[in-house]
């Protein structure tokens, strides 16, 4: 397959618009030590998204944290990690191994969030993702509202001077307005969508199976939800989307790339195939190839172009 037909590997090019392509790993998923990122990479990941960082070390909700649901995952991890300081060591080994790298972070004010991405932004990552979104934790109602959304945005932009980018979650009434206030804010990019509110009931004990009794639900089942996400926002927004929600397939990420995504992550299809990326950048390239194109820029939005 002809190289020059798949997204550059380059996380991003610099010039009068922000220019953001490939397959990336979705936070989350292996993303909590070097060593796993760098197989990631290796089994054909253009960058990876590390697990949400705070200020401190957190050790999140009680267990059970994670069940298997409809071909995908329900988790209520509840935002565990060791905290951005202990993530350091780990970032010069990625930054040793040349991988792009994307922080993601959270905070629960904006001037939390500013301090833990001045923090984040002094270990240079290639851009920063604000998790703005999660369902099962105390920042889930920050992309409820666009003024929140706009503070927090705000804040990071005004001590980063790398890219941020702002992740929605589709649980918002109106999901659009929040992605113009992050874009009013100074963000460089949406990433939609975070993983949908969801539960289970245990049958045979009568009880929620999760310890917090709502999680997270990622993979197949809410990929139409990231479609319809992304479609509104790039038709919404002058500044890129990067699609993410249940893509486990070449077929998903053209679907999502002609609903407008520039760039794709993918996470709980990990578990079950590490080589998604390299099946899915090939499958992408195929397909560019068949249709006479030039490249994944004559695919991104398409949908959205050809509906108006």
């Amino acid at each position: 397959m002809p190289t020059s037909l798949l997204p550059n590997v380059n996380l991003i090019i610099r010039g009068e618009k922000l220019k953001i392509r490939g397959y990336w790993l979705a936070s989350g998923i292996l993303g909590v030590t070097a060593s796993t990122m760098m197989r990631v990479v290796r089994a054909g990941a253009d960058a990876v998204v590390t697990k949400s960082l705070g200020s401190s070390p957190r050790k999140g909700h009680a267990g059970p944290v994670l069940t298997a649901s409809h071909g995908g995952l329900l988790n209520s991890v509840g935002l565990t990690n060791p905290g951005i300081d202990a993530f350091e060591d780990e970032m010069k080994l990625l930054n040793k191994a040349n991988i792009p790298v994307i922080l993601s972070v959270f905070g629960s004010t904006p001037e939390e969030i500013a301090h833990i991405v001045e923090t984040a932004v002094s270990m240079k990552p290639s851009a920063i993702e604000l998790n703005l979104s999660c369902p099962h934790a105390e920042i889930s109602q920050i992309s409820h509202s666009p003024d929140l959304t706009y503070k927090y945005v705000k804040s990071a932009k005004e001590v980063s001077d790398v890219p941020v980018f702002a992740k929605l979650t589709p649980n918002a009434s109106d999901y659009v307005s929040v992605g113009r206030a992050a874009q009013d804010a100074g963000a460089d990019a949406i990433v939609a969508i975070n993983t949908i509110r969801a539960m289970r009931i245990d049958i045979k004990q009568q009880r929620p199976i999760l310890g917090n009794i709502v999680g997270g639900l990622s993979g197949p089942s809410i990929f139409p939800i990231a479609v319809r996400c992304v479609f509104d926002l790039y038709r919404a927004l002058s500044i890129p989307v990067i699609g993410v929600g249940g893509v486990s397939s070449w077929e998903d990420a053209v679907e999502l790339h002609l609903a407008g995504a520039s760039a794709i992550q993918i996470g709980t299809a990990v578990m079950n195939d590490i080589d998604v990326f390299s099946k899915v950048k090939n499958g992408v390239s195929k397909y560019i190839e068949e249709l006479g194109l030039n490249s994944v820029d004559d695919i991104i939005g398409a949908g959205v172009k050809s509906e108006t």
